[in-house]
């Protein structure tokens, strides 16, 4: 017969080994899922700025090259961050995202000038007309606003870390919308590729916890709507609206 101080150590044994073995599930998912996303953001980009960097056979202008140096930094980054995290370095890791909190503002702030920039290197070098400037203008737009808000987000609840993973990932899914849009898919397509990282998100909550985590859902539905801006890159009122934002670059 076990005695009851071994029967509530077999117990608390248990329950720890079940902490541990969810810690690394839940690390290996973080790990894939980032992988993930560099993926999409390698194949996106591979075309238009990773491919022409190793061939050496096309001259960017320099904002341009700056803006896609940034964002790759910024996709190591998260690498080198979940990496820290799911060995157990999180003292490392902390101190890494004290850099990554500056890091991400070089990221926003230099993602709004290559907003307004892209499209008007691509007028003066008569690629575009203004209408297609402005018209496209509205998506960086968006990409920007949705990454600095879930970037600050992640920023002020950076001490909870079960929120603060989740909106790191929903601010890197918004900067991958525009790895997604150079793959020139279907709106369907396009939508599902862009939002698999949060549906996977939402699956392995609802797995691992029996439901989805709000933050996960809040961040989803905010990204489902920001997607419904497509049309608009055609809209007579947005074009309207993107010709006097452009004008003053021109």
């Amino acid at each position: 017969m076990a005695l009851p101080g071994s029967v509530i150590a077999d117990d608390r044994a248990l329950l720890r080994d079940q902490v541990i073995s969810a810690q690394r599930r839940s690390h290996l998912f973080y790990v894939a899922l980032t992988l993930l996303l560099i993926a999409t953001v390698i194949t996106g980009f591979w075309p238009s700025f990773f491919g022409t960097l190793l061939r050496g056979g096309v001259s960017r202008p320099l904002v341009m090259n700056v803006h896609g140096t940034i964002f790759t930094g910024w996709m190591l980054l998260l690498f080198v961050q979940v990496g820290l995290a799911s060995t157990g370095r999180l003292r490392a890791h902390r101190r890494v995202g004290t850099f990554g909190i500056w890091y991400g503002g070089l990221v926003w702030g230099m993602g709004v000038v290559a907003t307004f920039a892209a499209p008007v290197i691509h007028i003066r070098a008569g690629e575009w007309t203004m209408d297609q400037a402005a018209g496209f203008l509205i998506l960086p737009i968006g990409d920007m606003i949705l990454f600095g808000s879930f970037f600050g987000a992640a920023v002020k609840y950076r001490n909870q870390p079960e929120i603060h993973k989740r909106l790191i990932v929903a601010a890197t899914v918004a900067l991958a919308f525009a790895a997604v849009a150079r793959m020139n898919l279907a709106l369907p397509l396009f939508f599902l590729i862009w939002m698999t990282p949060m549906a996977a998100l939402a699956v392995f909550d609802f797995v691992s916890a029996r439901k989805i985590h709000k933050v996960t859902l809040i961040c989803s539905g905010i990204m489902a709507i920001a997607f419904l801006r497509l049309p608009l890159v055609e809209s007579q009122g947005w074009i309207a609206i993107g010709r006097t934002l452009l004008r003053q670059f021109l």
